[in-house]
């Protein structure tokens, strides 16, 4: 019976460590295509909208509009390169309390997206997770904020993280996907950007849309599609995605990128689904 996020979505961007022009610009269309209107089909707006189907207990749905905000750079790894769950809420904090250009607080609307380098180790990375989401605390932070980390797992593991565009060693004989934008830890952390923002929709304070007895560790809308990307897909099959001229793959288009994004879980239907879903 908790919130969701019902008012238009401003997603506040940090960062962390050392960013190239060109994945920033990956990402950020990403996000601005969540609402874009005239992508081609299948498209990550589409893929949006089962999230949309999801709703408060006033009966209020998700809101279709979501926008990039402010954005801070931490360029010199502020709280240095090895960063704990606890950590993270302190970059936030340094974030919203900088001194010039401070992110705004947005206790309401607000999501603030923690980016890490690919030279940046976060606490259980690479061994059960490539991102996550909760909110802060307001003993650490001073508010309560809704936030997911997603880090580039390009140099760490990126088997684990930029699957399908790297392959683990435990896969023999398989050969890497081509990412869709020339970049493998990026082209990795979109689908995983995707994830943490759908399940911060839909429960943003831990006690809305959830699976499972326990909160602390929720099945979520994004847990339950985990590697399905297609019809078919389960396992280590990404299921029936797209093939670009350069033979990148993919499964929907943004505002002018394409990009290969996990599906969700639809309440409605009782399955995984997305914008390439064959029984369209």
């Amino acid at each position: 019976m908790g919130p969701v996020l019902t008012t238009n979505i401003t997603v506040h961007t940090i960062w962390y460590g050392r960013w190239e022009r060109n994945q920033k610009k990956i990402i950020r269309e990403f996000i601005n295509s969540i609402s874009a209107v005239n992508s081609p089909r299948p498209s990550v707006a589409a893929w949006w909208r089962t999230v949309q189907l999801y709703t408060d207990q006033t009966g209020a749905n998700i809101s279709k509009t979501v926008r990039l905000g402010q954005e801070k750079n931490d360029r010199f790894y502020s709280h240095g390169k090895s960063l704990t769950r606890l950590s993270i809420q302190s970059v936030i904090k340094s974030a919203i309390t900088a001194r010039t250009k401070p992110l705004p607080i947005n206790p309401r609307s607000g999501l603030y997206l923690l980016l890490t380098a690919d030279d940046v180790y976060v606490q259980d990375f690479c061994t059960s997770v490539c991102g996550f989401h909760y909110f802060t605390f307001p003993s650490l932070v001073g508010y309560t904020l809704p936030y997911a980390w997603v880090g580039n797992s390009e140099k760490l593991c990126p088997g684990q993280c930029a699957y399908p565009f790297a392959v683990p060693a435990y896969i023999p004989n398989m050969k890497p996907f081509k990412s869709p934008n020339s970049d493998v830890g990026v082209d990795g952390m979109i689908s995983v950007i995707g994830h943490e923002m759908a399940e911060l929709a839909t429960n943003p304070l831990a006690n809305a849309w959830y699976a499972g007895q326990d909160p602390t560790f929720p099945v979520e809308i994004a847990d339950l599609c985990e590697g399905i990307y297609g019809t078919g897909g389960g396992g280590s099959y990404t299921g029936q995605v797209l093939d670009a001229h350069d033979g990148a793959t993919y499964n929907m288009n943004g505002i002018r990128r394409k990009y290969l994004v996990q599906w969700v879980w639809s309440h409605v239907l009782n399955y995984c689904t997305g914008p390439n879903a064959l029984d369209h």
